[in-house]
């Protein structure tokens, strides 16, 4: 098994980033210093690393990473802030306007 991070960055237009890695500082430090030009990040910076979990196995790391993507703004912030407990709240659709 490979173990693997995943990890969350605030970009400068105030959106996330989300990835997976082996190495999360060094990642870092490439999206940070424009390491790809084609990338996400690359006309986002400067980046925050607000976010990282650590994993044994990279298929797990590579499931939450998609599961992450797919969340809202405000279900990152929770997960960001430690707010697990908000965390199944702000899965539910609110079909009350």
């Amino acid at each position: 098994m490979q173990s693997s991070f995943v990890y969350i960055l605030l970009c400068s237009d105030n959106t996330y980033y989300t990835g997976v890695t082996e190495n999360v500082y060094k990642r870092f430090e490439e999206h940070q210093n424009g390491k790809h030009f084609d990338s996400y990040t690359y006309g986002r910076r400067p980046l925050d690393l607000v976010y990282y979990c650590h994993f044994m196995d990279i298929t797990q790391a590579f499931t939450f990473e998609k599961k992450i993507k797919k969340w809202s703004r405000a279900k990152k912030q929770a997960l960001i802030e430690d707010r697990f407990n908000d965390l199944p709240n702000l899965a539910k659709k609110n079909f009350t306007k």
